[in-house]
């Protein structure tokens, strides 16, 4: 098939945040929570599985529900949620999945003979004497898993919230909530064998001052190096920490990537990040050498209908990443053709005239309700509804698309819906220093219509930016570059 491949990777009717990619058997699998469209929590679905073979991104296949909520006997009501799982290979050659019933304080296993079928409950991460992990006071809050069987097939799990969770979600026990913990499994894959130890204090000075763990465990062993991959107290990055040991060590190494793309150029003004921000989770991926960072990227003005993204990491000459920026291209590998229509909701960046801010504040909706925001048509997944587009775009609001290869596209088009007149402002520039492309409208209704204007750019890789100047709202669902 061999498309192009656009951020966010899945359809944009899928909502899977905190995402682990791992390759199996010549497939990308992709595990992840589940949100639901419009929903007012997290993870409100049931774990379901996407995969692509390695030769080729653009060619995602749903596997299907993996793992319903009920299956789990803690659960039989389906009322607690599924957050975010990991899934680990064992040394007998079976796939478990680890995951967090939510608030409770305990971690479920599941196991399943392929990656993609039907995984069935296996147990909860218990100590030797049979206690549940989280049931003894002293345990740390077991919460967001990071498995690795490592080479000599001891199995390690990672875990950590740095929150103080309340104490009637726990049963009033006192568990730990100090940072990121590791512990050693036994063969069994749910007995603790070696018990936890903490490797993420919350707070500290040193390397990890200021990118202090939060949430989001992810591990992975690369060249014999251990990568740990977390959320900082930040919460809209992903940093990742390196070490020879799977248990110590531990250097902290930088940040990956930011669903705001703040640190990038030293931007630390969150009404200046590129995105609107919010809880971010994720792993890493090495394939055919180059490696990838997976997140997620959040819509619809909350922080509860989150997508799957990705982005190409660049490594330094002492091995260190940099800090890899938010794209349109992610996983494509190069920049998108210069000629053709893209979705608007492939968009990397989003802003109103005031700037952007964190949807995980109270009201978000309400506080953001003139600005401009993802969205869809329809309630939950509809294959039949493909056109998710932003919504509510007014005077200054802009948005960002990166990065094409432009070879000689002279005619820009719009598609847009709304009540609302004036031009589209086009530039290759974020700030609109310099104006490519004035495109005219006039839009009354929920029909959608296309307007043109002529495009002067030059050739070369470009970032498209998109600018309202005008009055009333529109909906922007795509744009055409054409010529010669």
């Amino acid at each position: 098939m061999n498309r192009q491949i656009f951020n966010p990777y899945l359809p944009g009717y899928e909502y899977i945040p905190d995402g682990e990619p791992y390759i199996f058997d010549g497939r990308l699998y992709v595990y992840g929570s589940h949100d639901r469209f419009g929903a007012p929590m997290f993870c409100m679905n049931d774990y379901v599985c996407w995969s692509a073979p390695v030769s080729d991104l653009s060619d995602w296949k749903y596997e299907g529900v993996i793992f319903r909520k009920s299956q789990d006997p803690k659960n039989l009501l389906g009322l607690r949620l599924l957050f975010a799982p990991d899934v680990v290979q064992g040394a007998d050659g079976r796939y478990y999945l680890y995951y967090a019933l939510d608030f409770i304080g305990i971690m479920g296993v599941a196991v399943c003979d392929t990656p993609n079928g039907s995984f069935r409950f296996l147990g909860h991460v218990r100590h030797a004497d049979g206690r549940l992990w989280g049931r003894k006071n002293g345990d740390s809050f077991p919460f967001d898993p990071g498995v690795l069987t490592d080479d000599d097939g001891r199995i390690y799990l990672y875990s950590g919230f740095s929150h103080p969770v309340p104490a009637v979600m726990t049963g009033f026990r006192r568990l730990q909530s100090g940072g990121g913990y590791v512990l050693e499994l036994e063969q069994d894959m749910v007995t603790i064998r070696e018990p936890e130890k903490l490797l993420f204090p919350k707070s500290g000075e040193g390397a990890f001052f200021g990118h202090e763990f939060f949430e989001a465990s992810s591990i992975r062993k690369y060249d014999g190096l251990y990568y740990f991959v977390y959320s900082s107290r930040h919460n809209h990055e992903l940093c990742y920490a390196v070490s020879e040991k799977p248990t110590e060590g531990f250097r902290f190494g930088g940040t990956l990537v930011s669903n705001g793309d703040l640190f990038l150029e030293d931007n630390r003004d969150e009404n200046r990040a590129s995105n609107y921000i919010g809880n971010n989770h994720g792993g890493m991926l090495k394939l055919d050498g180059q490696y990838y960072i997976f997140y997620h990227r959040h819509t619809n003005r909350h922080s509860y209908s989150r997508q799957a993204c990705a982005e190409a990491l660049q490594k330094n000459e002492d091995g260190s990443f940099r800090q890899a920026e938010m794209t349109s291209s992610g996983l494509n590998g190069k920049p998108l053709a210069g000629l053709g229509v893209y979705e608007a909701r492939t968009a990397c960046s989003l802003w109103a005239e005031s700037g952007t801010g964190r949807y995980d504040v109270k009201l978000p909706w309400l506080k953001y309700w003139k600005h401009p925001y993802f969205t869809q048509d329809g309630r939950e997944r509809r294959d039949s509804y493909p056109a998710q587009y932003i919504a509510n775009m007014r005077n200054g609001s802009a948005t960002g698309f990166k990065y094409f290869q432009m070879t000689g596209a002279d005619e820009i088009s719009i598609q847009i819906r709304g009540k609302g007149t004036g031009e589209m402002l086009v530039s290759e520039d974020r700030e609109f220093r310099s104006i490519n492309a004035r495109i005219p409208f006039e839009v009354k209704g929920r029909r959608i219509r296309t307007f043109v204007g002529a495009l002067e750019i030059g050739q070369g890789k470009k970032a498209l930016y998109f600018k309202v100047s005008g009055r009333g709202r529109i909906d922007f669902f795509a744009f055409g570059l054409a010529g010669k």
